[in-house]
């Protein structure tokens, strides 16, 4: 059981490094320019919070994704080319 549960736990990581590199891909092909990357991704985090509220069910899809990337344009154009 502890053997499957490594392996789950991996895969997990494996899973989240993807994912992060996805969102930057994204936040790439959004007009970021590539030496903001890293920190246009802890403001699209944080621009979470301020565009859904905290009662939403966290369904994340690309709807909702560009409706925080065009928050993000408006807050913080200096991220973008």
């Amino acid at each position: 059981m502890s053997n499957e549960i490594n392996e789950l736990k991996s895969e997990i990581e494996d899973l989240t490094i993807h994912l992060a590199d996805m969102l930057e891909a994204v936040l790439y092909y959004a007009g970021v320019k590539e030496k903001n990357l890293e920190k246009a991704v802890k403001i699209y985090i944080e621009a979470l919070d301020d565009v859904f509220d905290e009662e939403e069910d966290g369904d994340m899809g690309y709807r909702e994704m560009v409706e925080v990337i065009d928050y993000m344009k408006k807050k913080n154009p200096e991220l973008f080319s």
